[in-house]
């Protein structure tokens, strides 16, 4: 089926049409009052009560997100529409991409192109396609990434559960020319060797990439890196402290951060494996201090329901660090649970330091990297908070 020969049509409320002329790109089950029959069509027409064109969206049956708006124009889209929005959304990066060989080149409804991700580290791309609808549209990208880019090789990385929600099976591997059991990447000066194929998200955390060059201006002295993954903001701190102690629990993510640090010639790192909650609870009770700390967890809320367990969490290890850190240290604490709000998790900083009877000083409010982006009608894709702190 082309995705691009439209027929169907999909009428939504007067709520759905007040979000789309918000400018958001979701339409809920909800707020749809008349949806196709037929097969299920990629892209749809989506139309108000009056059957006045409102635009054209990416379509999913079998998600309670059944729209996501692709076009607010009154013609349909076609190829050179797709081709357009990814020039357009890779365009925004030139300067990263001149500076950075590990970047975000579409970040899905930020950039207008809804549930698609392309990361490009040195010369390959990774591709996710999280809806049905752009599901539909993969061929098309892998031409157009082809085309525009000029890779080694194209992987695919839809190994993701959110594809489960729209009738999705989970799967990786290339899409086009040879993928490599790592690449190297360069941030900042350090060197990331970065698995494509089974590291976390598309193989590194690209959004936390401006976070780690600032927060590592500030520190110094004995640093402390809590779930450290593959040794990112270790191995930054490491250029800047005397010694890095890192915990992490995964053996495998841990291995590879031992190899990075081996590539950058860091000696001043250990690698720890072990659980943060009670790491820091055992350096707490034996009296260990710190000049500098880094807390950087997966995100503890996937959903509203867990938000009760997240605020625990997040107090309980910014408390221990508050704890064992030294006079006038520093925190770098972050959330990437986009249910915890900022305020919400700076009201839970403030808690975790009346408990510990610190005063804490904020140096910066940060969010992810400008690769990106925030979508200002779009508050779901603002979800990384990040503060750099001085605990007195």
């Amino acid at each position: 089926m082309d995705p691009f020969d439209i027929k169907e049509e999909v009428e939504v409320s007067p709520a759905g049409v007040r979000r789309i002329r918000s400018g958001h790109l979701w339409v809920y089950e909800t707020d749809l009052l008349r949806v196709p029959d037929g097969p299920e069509a990629p892209l749809v027409r989506v139309v108000d009560g009056n059957r006045h064109v409102l635009g054209y969206g990416l379509h999913s049956r079998n998600s309670q997100i059944r729209l996501r708006i692709f076009t607010r124009d009154a013609e349909p889209p076609n190829v050179e529409t797709l081709r357009r929005k990814v020039g357009e959304a890779v365009g925004r990066r030139h300067a990263a991409m001149v500076s950075q060989t590990g970047v975000r080149l579409v970040f899905a409804e930020a950039d207008l192109l809804p549930s698609i991700i392309v990361d490009r580290y040195d010369r390959y791309l990774v591709l996710q396609t999280f809806s049905s609808g752009a599901e539909a549209l993969k061929s098309y990208l892998v031409e157009i990434l082809k085309e525009m880019l000029q890779p080694a090789g194209i992987l695919e990385r839809n190994d993701v559960k959110a594809r489960r929600l729209e009738g999705l099976e989970e799967k990786r591997g290339a899409l086009w020319g040879d993928i490599p059991g790592e690449v190297e990447i360069l941030e900042g000066g350090v060197a990331f060797l970065v698995d494509l194929m089974g590291g976390q998200k598309t193989g590194f955390f690209l959004d936390q990439s401006e976070n780690r060059l600032a927060a590592r201006r500030y520190v110094s002295g004995r640093a402390l890196d809590c779930f450290s993954n593959t040794g990112a903001f270790a191995l930054h701190f490491a250029s800047r402290c005397d010694s890095v102690l890192a915990i992490e629990t995964s053996r495998d993510a841990l291995e590879r951060a031992c190899k990075n640090a081996r590539r950058n010639e860091r000696t001043n790192v250990e690698f720890r494996e072990g659980n943060v909650f009670d790491v820091l609870k055992e350096l707490d009770r034996s009296g260990e201090k710190f000049d500098a700390i880094c807390l950087d967890p997966p995100a503890f809320a996937k959903n509203r329901e867990a938000r009760a367990g997240a605020r625990g969490g997040y107090k309980e290890i910014n408390l221990r660090a508050m704890r064992i850190l030294r006079p006038e240290g520093i925190l770098v604490t972050s959330s990437c649970s986009y249910h915890i709000s900022e305020a919400e998790f700076f009201g839970i900083i403030g808690d975790a330091a009346h408990d510990a009877h610190r005063y804490v000083q904020v140096l910066e409010r940060r969010s992810q990297s400008p690769d990106h982006p925030v979508l200002a009608s779009m508050p779901e894709t603002r979800y990384l908070k990040c503060l750099i702190l001085r605990v007195l």
